[in-house]
């Protein structure tokens, strides 16, 4: 199934099946982060990408100079494997792995969750690129693209048994707005896919017509 019917047949079972109380909470909370959410903080193409060294899955520090030693590198930030939205575009990355290997590009995968979460995320869902964990969304910060939930959904996330708290090793309840990053060897940001509505994601077919006009 196509990326964007996957991500449509969630959505309208959510719509369908979830309590209304909950329900109401979410949708609320995400028309509220779409009408506000100001894009043109989030970082743009010509910016140079800032540094980071962020734990693989094994704990392992990985450095943004090591992966971009080796060329271009496409950064894909994800909420956390809580989310089936996340899961399903992860799942389409790797489905376009082979691809981006072809083209000279590495891809990586950014989650506040810690290396203990992205392993187990790494070994379910058969992963072959890295999951980076990115603390206290330090890094997404600086690339204006982080959400601070609204406590007000703290009691829907216990409900579905969502811990973030335990996940993420903070209660900042903070998660980063769905971003794709294409960067070149040199650091130079080429591309940008930002959107706040997080049951949107970039198709990964567009991500390799990025990658063909480096």
């Amino acid at each position: 199934m196509a990326q964007a019917a996957e991500l449509t047949a969630v959505l309208d079972n959510f719509s369908e099946n979830a309590p209304a109380e909950a329900k109401a909470a979410i949708m609320t909370a995400k028309a509220d982060f779409i009408s506000s959410f100001d894009v043109s903080k989030a970082i743009k193409p010509g910016a140079t990408l800032p540094s980071f060294t962020l734990k693989n899955a094994l704990g392992k520090p990985t450095s943004s100079s090591t992966l971009l030693s080796k060329g271009p590198l496409l950064i894909t930030f994800y909420r956390g494997s809580w989310c089936p939205f996340c899961n399903i575009a992860l799942h389409h990355m790797q489905a376009h792995l082979e691809q981006y290997h072809a083209k000279g590009v590495e891809l990586v995968a950014i989650t506040p969750e810690l290396p203990d979460t992205t392993l187990s995320t790494t070994e379910k869902e058969e992963l072959k690129f890295q999951v980076l964990s990115d603390e206290g969304n330090a890094f997404a910060r600086k690339l204006g693209i982080v959400w601070k939930q609204p406590d007000e959904l703290r009691p829907v996330f216990e409900k579905f048994g969502n811990d973030l708290k335990g996940r993420n090793g903070d209660d900042s309840f903070e998660v980063p707005v769905p971003a794709t990053l294409l960067v070149g060897k040199d650091g130079a940001v080429r591309n940008v896919w930002v959107d706040p509505d997080y049951t949107k994601r970039i198709d990964p077919g567009e991500t390799l017509r990025w990658i063909d006009a480096l």
